[in-house]
């Protein structure tokens, strides 16, 4: 198993991969570190739920991760579906998360982009996400990347 936790190297090459079964336990850790960020956790049934969704090809949730040489340093996961206003799909960007490592290198940006490239292959009219407000590094990010709307998020959870 790679280290979780990679030396930044100046010489190292990004690529950007769909995730696959034996990247479990390098993801399983970034997933927990940004559950941490965002002050949240969730069960360990919840947690395995999302991995075999993200592998299952019958569900239309995608895993991509980042890697460094050797070493796994960012996830995201994107969900498609249908929506009201056009005739084909949206794409949500429903997680992003880089090692503190590798922040401010370029790994956000090249696993938005990437996404972009996913979305635009599978005809989708959008992509879209949310973030906390506050999440300020992130955002100077996403607005270089993408239009903030003046749309309002309310939630219920049930």
């Amino acid at each position: 198993m790679t280290n979780p936790n990679p030396i930044n190297t100046t010489n190292s090459s990004l690529k950007i991969m769909p995730l696959s079964a034996d990247d479990y336990e390098l993801w399983l850790s970034l997933w927990q570190s940004y559950l941490t960020f965002y002050e949240s956790s969730l069960p360990l049934e919840t947690t395995n739920a999302t991995w075999n969704n993200v592998l299952d090809s019958n569900v239309p949730i995608y895993g991509f991760g980042a890697w460094l040489d050797d070493a796994l340093v960012g996830i995201t996961h994107v969900v498609l579906h249908p929506n009201t206003w056009n005739s084909t799909e949206c794409c949500y960007l429903e997680d992003l998360y880089v090692h503190e490592s590798v922040r401010g290198k370029g790994v956000g940006r090249a696993l938005i982009e990437h996404v972009y490239e996913f979305a635009s292959k599978k005809n989708c009219n959008r992509v879209y996400w949310t973030t906390q407000e506050g999440n300020t590094t992130a955002r100077i990010l996403y607005d270089t990347l993408a239009t903030k709307t003046d749309m309002v998020q309310y939630r219920k959870n049930l």
